[in-house]
């Protein structure tokens, strides 16, 4: 199972995975990691990847997924800004475990367009649309059921704090709680 990302660093999308360690799920707490002083997230989609596929034009994205929700992108913003310094790796300020808060998932949306319809309801919008962040990731490497892809959201990076509660909703329901310690 993989976890492939696509995030914004400094105005660049770029493509990022992380390990199944990554997923924080179940209403699990989300502790903040020893050694950072600077922690915060950026609202995210994560889709379900429901079939395999290799170089998938973007007008078959949407046979590649079955089910999506909101997730929770967690950064160390300070470590990120140090490695851009050094212009080293970021992984340990975006990779680290627990770092992708996912809520429960909800099937496609039923149309012509499941991806039309998803970013019809998500406010802002996706960094990235969805078929061409599925499109992406396939010409890099073979997608496969039960992987996950997340885009972040359009919107600032958010600092957090302890006892902070989270949420997030879909049609009125929570798909998401994550309660910062």
């Amino acid at each position: 199972m993989k976890i492939i990302g696509f995030i914004d660093i400094d105005g660049r999308i770029e493509m990022v995975l992380k390990g199944d360690s990554a997923m924080l799920v179940n209403r699990k707490p989300f502790f903040i990691p020893d050694g950072t002083n600077n922690i915060g997230y950026t609202d995210c989609i994560v889709l379900r990847v429901s079939r395999l596929g290799k170089n998938i034009a973007p007008k078959f994205a949407d046979r590649y997924w079955d089910a999506w929700t909101y997730g929770l992108d967690f950064c160390a913003k300070d470590r990120l800004q140090d490695a851009i310094t050094r212009q080293g790796s970021w992984t340990e300020a975006i990779a680290f475990d627990n770092s992708l808060a996912i809520g429960q998932f909800i099937n496609s949306p039923v149309g012509a367009s499941f991806s039309e319809a998803v970013q019809s309801i998500i406010a802002p919008a996706p960094i990235l649309p969805i078929a061409e962040a599925i499109h992406r990731a396939s010409r890099v490497m073979t997608i496969r059921q039960g992987d996950y892809i997340y885009i972040q959201l359009k919107q600032p990076f958010v600092p957090v704090r302890k006892e902070q509660i989270i949420t997030r909703t879909i049609d009125n329901n929570e798909v998401l709680y994550c309660k910062i310690k």
